[in-house]
């Protein structure tokens, strides 16, 4: 198989160059601490996807490696926000967020600002980040956060801010520290990128082309994981039914959880997202077959329309959408099935939205986000005329919101009484004699338990449903 190549080194070259950085970054932190007469500490402060929340452990990782001490106080000597940009709501809060800090640095002389993330992949953002926050001092984006020691120390080296976006990268450099916010359960990117260009979406503009990892490097490194402890995987891509197309040997995403299915001393396997066009027959086998890999999916389906679903670029209508759901009930009766919807896209009708709320009604899921459409500058649909009242959509929302939570809550209750396995997650914080967990389904369970409890398998009987949550207490006998 061909090695990557970044700037003339191979993957694994441009890894030990990295950590050369991280070892110089030590040593400017070590500094930092010693002119303090204290340790220094960081924060990173993820928005956000499950993408940018493996991102930021990574980022983490680097930090609390060149010697920062983790702390979720913003008022740390290195503060650095992943920011999302999928709504123009996310980038206000970044803004709201560097506004507070402003003041904080100006008494912080061993404090710095930095910035990544999506929202950095965006032209007009990061302008007005150099003319407006002068006091931030790194600025990067999605494509080149491997770099991040090298940025570093660019920046230690430095009385000036410094930027480094690219545009986009067809390169994946892993194997660089990482600290993982849970000790039992990590997400494990298998790909990067989105191809698809929903025409309301910024994604593919600032997360660039669908690239994929090796087979062999994720099998490594959830061997690596499960060593460490670790029983349940996320799998991770903006659409992991296209997973492995790129490579020089095409895999398929089905052909990849068997594999990682065959891992000894992993218990779960769960991965999102899945696009409805890409999710194949042997997909929905694969899923049957696999012992480990958790009784739910996230489909998202974003309108009922056929009409809209074409407007939205989406590739599927919505026959197709149903059969895949038949299939997928026929093949895991048990399935647990949660979605995205939009309401209010621009042209939507009153029928187009009835024929969301039919599938909604058909489908039953058993949860699902539901948003009113926002304009994205730079997507196609921010500038479609015929764009909806927004007394319309909000009563159109309220009448989705409605029929979900309905149909959530009876779909949930069915459990109740019933045994089931659940993974001990945290402490409860509100009743500390509790511990929470989630089932198969990603349900989420409280139930008498101790800290030593937690990152292992329980059966639990659910006595009561309460709704979107279920107590329960551990089975005799189980």
């Amino acid at each position: 198989m061909r090695d990557l190549e970044i700037n003339g080194l191979t993957g694994e070259e441009e890894t030990r160059r990295q950590y050369e950085y991280i070892e110089k970054a030590r040593q400017y932190v070590a500094q930092k601490e010693k002119e303090a007469g204290r340790k220094l500490t960081c924060c990173v402060h993820t928005f956000g996807c499950q993408m940018n929340a493996r991102d930021s452990e990574k980022l983490l990782g680097i930090l609390t490696d060149i010697g920062y001490v983790e702390t979720e106080d913003e008022h740390a000597d290195f503060v650095i926000y992943n920011t999302c940009t999928v709504r123009e709501n996310a980038n206000n809060k970044v803004y709201g967020r560097l506004g507070y800090l402003s003041n904080f640095k100006k008494k912080n002389p061993h404090m710095m600002i930095a910035l990544c993330g999506c929202m950095m992949q965006e032209p007009t953002v990061v302008e007005k980040i150099r003319k407006s926050y002068r006091f931030v001092d790194l600025v990067f984006g999605t494509h080149n956060i491997y770099k991040f020691a090298e940025l570093l120390c660019n920046r230690m080296e430095s009385d000036s801010m410094i930027i480094d976006i690219w545009k986009d990268t067809d390169k994946i450099v892993e194997d660089l520290p990482i600290r993982r916010k849970f000790s039992f359960k990590s997400g494990v990117n298998i790909m990067f990128g989105c191809n698809n260009f929903c025409s309301y979406c910024i994604v593919p503009y600032v997360r660039g082309r669908e690239r994929s990892r090796e087979p062999k490097d994720i099998i490594r490194e959830i061997e690596g994981l499960v060593a460490d402890g670790v029983c349940e995987v996320m799998l991770l891509g903006q659409n992991v039914n296209s997973y492995g197309k790129n490579l020089e040997q095409p895999v398929t995403f089905a052909e990849l959880l068997r594999e990682v299915n065959k891992i000894e001393g992993l218990k779960r396997i769960r991965f999102m997202t899945s696009h409805p066009k890409d999710l194949s027959d042997d997909l929905i086998l694969a899923m049957k077959e696999c012992d480990k890999v958790c009784k739910h999916m996230h489909l998202p389906l974003q309108s009922g329309s056929s009409r809209i679903l074409k407007i939205m670029n989406r590739h599927y209508n919505k026959e197709q959408y149903l059969t895949i759901v038949k299939k997928l009930r026929e093949a895991i009766p048990d399935i647990a099935l949660t979605t995205d919807i939009i309401v209010g896209f621009p042209g939507e009708t009153e029928e187009d939205f009835q024929e969301t709320l039919e599938v909604v009604k058909q489908v039953e899921y058993d949860s699902a986000f539901t948003f009113i459409y926002s304009k994205r500058t730079g997507t196609p649909a921010a500038a479609m005329e015929d764009q909806c009242d927004p007394a319309e959509v909000k009563r159109h929302f309220d009448l989705l919101l409605k029929e979900v939570q309905q149909i959530s809550a009876k779909k949930a209750m069915a459990l109740e009484g019933k045994v089931m396995e659940v993974l001990a997650e945290e402490q409860n914080t509100q009743d500390a004699s509790l511990i929470t967990g989630r089932l198969s389904n990603n349900s989420v369970v409280h139930f008498p338990g101790t800290p030593d409890m937690i990152g292992k398998l329980f059966m639990v009987k659910l006595t009561e449903c309460k709704g979107f949550y279920y107590l329960g207490e551990i089975a005799e006998n189980a």
